[in-house]
């Protein structure tokens, strides 16, 4: 299987054309178990399939490490919409890609004619309880208590096409991310589990985010997890709605624009290709 390696912010991803790949196995949950592991296979949060579409110009397909499957991510698009322009997949620098979530609008910023940086529109993000989903009485989730064993978090529930839970702290470094991350990931509140991101605000424009993905763990970037942040805190008086997220590796642009759709801009890296031997 020819594949490619590539990354948004250290979110990293096994990236495969799946029209010129033809003979993938039938069970991708489990190819995409194998390739992630990082022992014994490349290495990767995720495998990412790039497939025709019938109603947009590309279809992507994601799978986490862990064999689940993801509606969307923030950082794979903008990865897809480079190697797509790229490879000649398309010859537009605005295009559609088909997700789990929909079809979503990456647009290459370029410089010199090369890809120096991708402008997704995440479209409008879902905030009624039922749309993330999440157990409970309708209308949205701004700043509610949640007991999580004998702790209590005040969460503000966001969907960007997959679920978000987003906690408010003093300080992300001092947070136990692999404790509180799966506990948070499979409460009973979230019937589809939930990513799960821990943001600190900085000032009226910037925060900064750790996150837990659902299906993944602890990774070094979520795109999806970013709009849902800055949505979250607008919606919480702690920011406007331009606000400057930053991760481990770097920062992600967001802009909740007055049209509702949430922006987000950032990076995509190619880190290098090969020929994986699939085994059954």
């Amino acid at each position: 299987m020819r594949f490619t390696k590539v990354h948004g912010l250290g979110n990293d991803f096994v990236l495969v054309n799946a029209d010129e790949e033809r003979d993938l196995p039938g069970n991708l949950a489990g190819l995409a178990v194998k390739v992630c592991d990082r022992h014994f296979g490349v290495g990767a949060d995720g495998l990412v399939l790039i497939k025709s579409s019938n109603k947009a110009d590309i279809a992507m397909q994601i799978f986490n490490s862990d064999g689940s499957e993801a509606e969307m991510c923030g950082n794979a698009i903008r990865c897809v919409a480079k190697y797509a322009y790229e490879r000649g997949l398309v010859k537009k620098t605005v295009l559609e890609v088909e997700t789990g979530a929909g079809i979503m609008v990456p647009e290459l910023v370029l410089e010199s004619g090369v890809v120096r940086a991708v402008r997704v529109d995440m479209g409008a993000p879902r905030l009624e309880r039922e749309q993330i989903p999440m157990h409970g009485p309708a209308g949205r989730v701004i700043n509610e208590p949640l007991l999580v064993g004998d702790d209590v978090f005040y969460v503000t529930a966001v969907s960007m096409g997959n679920p978000h839970c987003v906690v408010f702290v003093p300080g992300v470094a001092e947070i136990p991310l692999d404790v509180l991350g799966p506990r948070i990931e499979t409460h009973p509140a979230f019937p589809r589990k939930t990513n799960v991101e821990f943001v600190q605000v900085l000032s009226k424009d910037e925060v900064r985010m750790r996150v837990w993905e659902r299906g993944a763990g602890p990774t070094m970037a979520c795109g999806t997890g970013a709009c849902a942040t800055a949505v979250a805190a607008a919606l919480n008086g702690h920011t406007g709605r331009k606000v400057r997220v930053h991760l481990y590796a770097g920062a992600l642009d967001i802009e909740w624009a007055g049209n509702g759709h949430v922006y987000m801009t950032g990076p995509a890296e190619e880190v290098f290709t090969g020929d994986y031997v699939i085994k059954d």
